[in-house]
């Protein structure tokens, strides 16, 4: 399961497909991709893998749905994200990741930007299905971005479904929904202040080029909510107006 396509100059050549990874694209207004891969889920032994670069282009890229990962007894479901940006900007908003009991699943990320390039990434994690509390078998997650091909943050999760059921347990804490955000905008100082406005969990990388943050809520709608907030002063930023996805 294969995807593999270029922008440049704003204009969108597909290289690679192979199902039953799909997508939809649209161009009334923006550059615009929805992901769907058939079965709406990520089975085990899956191999999704997502190639794209962007020179002198603008891209919004999500999701059609939430990603679930099935029940699996010892094999993973991988899915591989790798992006290239030169002189372009990306607002990646993924839709919720659900772990089905006993699933187990690797995430392989990698973004390389150049100086002036700008994006917007959004990872979300629920706890399962509505009757599951965290109970998936294992999840690895590497995200990896480099501005010019030298590393300027590195993720890595190895993580069992018990013990963050565990960890959220002794926090004492009803937030079980959680996004991971990662920006990177041209004016950083200024930007990272606006967001501090409304929301304190945001940091600068180790070099100051990427704005990282963590929101959580009681519920998906919430969540979501405080996530377009953030992505609508984004927009903003770069002179953008509001986008709307789509979706119900």
């Amino acid at each position: 399961m294969s995807l593999n396509f270029d922008f440049k100059d704003n204009k969108f050549s597909l290289n690679k497909l192979n199902l039953p990874s799909r997508y939809y694209y649209f161009d009334e207004i923006e550059n615009y991709i929805k992901l769907l891969n058939i079965g709406e889920g990520i089975f085990p032994k899956d191999k999704i893998k997502i190639s794209f670069s962007l020179i002198n282009s603008s891209l919004i890229i999500t999701t059609e749905s939430a990603t679930k990962v099935y029940q699996s007894k010892k094999e993973y479901g991988i899915n591989k994200i790798n992006i290239n940006l030169k002189n372009s900007n990306l607002e990646f908003i993924n839709d919720e990741l659900i772990l089905f009991k006993d699933s187990r699943y690797i995430q392989l990320f990698k973004l390389n930007f150049d100086e002036s390039s700008t994006f917007f990434y959004v990872d979300i994690l629920s706890r399962g299905r509505s009757f599951e509390n965290f109970d998936f078998s294992n999840m690895l997650i590497k995200n990896t971005f480099k501005q010019e091909n030298n590393l300027e943050y590195i993720e890595k999760f190895d993580v069992q479904g018990d013990e963050l059921k565990d960890y959220i347990n002794r926090k004492d804490s009803s937030n079980f929904i959680f996004a991971k955000i990662y920006i990177k905008v041209k004016n950083s100082e200024e930007f990272i202040t606006k967001i501090h406005n409304s929301f304190e969990s945001f940091a600068f990388s180790q070099n100051k080029s990427m704005i990282l943050g963590v929101i959580s809520s009681d519920n998906m709608f919430d969540l979501k909510a405080k996530m377009y907030q953030i992505w609508e002063l984004y927009r903003k930023n770069l002179n953008k107006d509001k986008f709307n996805l789509g979706k119900q």
